[in-house]
């Protein structure tokens, strides 16, 4: 009896993640503004993709490839659809994002890294009392996509658009390589997308021209 309580405590408990954390670095008090309105800004109800068969293209084929991770179909396009909106909104490439989830937590929404990072995006505790709100719940879908997406932006713009060094930062080990090409492995090999009906113009354009 005792041993089945314990099994059942145990499969309640976050899963643990292996991945780093972002480290603490004191903020100007403009960067910290410009970081707190971006976190705070409410999602307008607009779609992100350019239309809506961009939409449905985009939408099949990711959840195609993420169907294993996520079974669940409304909890997948509601993953899908989140990813796609706070990386469009931070400047970043939504693949890029999902390669990024993919090496940090697993897609596992409740995942806890070793250093106390938490959810999709392994957001570390100190960012909402450095930019956010007290009662932030970093484990809330859109809450971790928004944290997630502003630091990896912020760190981009640190950078100057060094993609290696501010997936470095991101996870607390810049200038180490192992991580930064993890990320982009996952990102090219799972997550890389041509949307085919641009390629398709793209390809008869020339011909079109003559």
């Amino acid at each position: 009896m005792r041993q089945l309580i314990l099994i059942l405590a145990l499969l309640t408990l976050p899963a643990l993640a292996t991945a780093g954390a972002q480290k603490y670095e004191p903020l100007s008090d403009s960067v910290r503004g410009a970081l707190s309105r971006s976190i705070a800004d409410q999602a307008p109800p607009t779609s992100s993709f350019r239309t809506p068969i961009d939409a449905i293209d985009w939408m099949t084929e990711m959840s195609r490839r993420l169907e294993r991770r996520i079974p669940n179909r409304d909890s997948r396009h509601e993953f899908l659809r989140a990813v796609h909106y706070e990386a469009t909104r931070a400047g970043l490439d939504p693949q890029l994002v999902l390669g990024l989830i993919q090496v940090e937590s697993g897609f596992k929404k409740y995942a806890v890294s070793s250093a106390g990072a938490r959810g999709f995006m392994q957001v570390m505790p100190f960012w909402v009392k450095l930019i956010g709100r007290s009662d932030d719940n970093l484990f809330h879908l859109r809450t971790n996509l928004r944290y997630g997406c502003t630091i990896l932006r912020h760190y981009l713009d640190i950078e100057k658009g060094n993609l290696f060094r501010a997936l470095g930062r991101y996870n607390g080990s810049l200038g180490r390589a192992e991580y930064p090409n993890l990320v982009h492995g996952a990102w090219q090999k799972q997550w890389s997308y041509t949307n085919t009906r641009e390629a398709v113009v793209t390809q008869r354009e020339p011909a079109a021209a003559l």
